[in-house]
């Protein structure tokens, strides 16, 4: 995996220090994308601040993308010209920013970009999220081309999971990079 440049791209509000993601960031030196609010999450900033990263290197990049920063990958991807920098994407959890109780908070999220990503992913959801359901999520990875990954009743597949450092999250990531 040292080959490749790995971004961590946590959702709204950020990935706490249980996180899996930041578990990941001190465990394996991955950087994580910070952006400038993470309260008020703007689509457009978050866009530019992916697109800064990414071209900040020249090694081919790997997106692991929690909950809003899913539908960051899918936005930043149907806009970028760099998207050819990017070798893959573990996209987890994703959420539904279109759902009634987040459209007010999370406005210039929507609508959620529909088009095909252009490098391989594998979204990973679960039977129980809050934050989508999972027939949302399966139609998010067969827009997307994304290979779905079932993981069962996970909840949102964060630190309130009790996953720790998800280990299983990790070998999805080595079969990605690998395949």
């Amino acid at each position: 995996m040292q080959s490749s440049h790995i971004l961590i791209l946590p959702g709204w509000q950020g990935s706490g220090p249980q996180h899996w993601q930041s578990l990941w960031q001190v465990q394996f030196g991955y950087q994580r994308v910070a952006q400038h609010d993470w309260l008020r999450p703007l689509r457009g900033d978050w866009i530019a601040r992916l697109e800064d990263v990414v071209l900040s290197t020249d090694a081919p990049t790997v997106l692991v993308a929690h909950s809003l920063g899913c539908v960051l990958v899918a936005a930043w991807a149907a806009h970028s010209h760099n998207a050819h920098r990017v070798k893959a994407a573990l996209l987890v959890a994703p959420g539904d920013v279109e759902q009634e109780a987040l459209r007010p908070v999370l406005a210039s999220w929507s609508p959620i970009p529909r088009q095909s990503l252009p490098f391989k992913s594998m979204l990973v959801a679960s039977q129980d999220d809050p934050f989508c359901s999972f027939q949302r999520a399966r139609g998010f990875a067969a827009a997307w081309g994304s290979r779905l990954v079932d993981a069962g009743t996970a909840g949102h597949i964060n630190a309130d999971s009790g996953l720790g450092d998800w280990p299983q999250g990790q070998m999805l990531l080595d079969e990605l990079i690998h395949s």
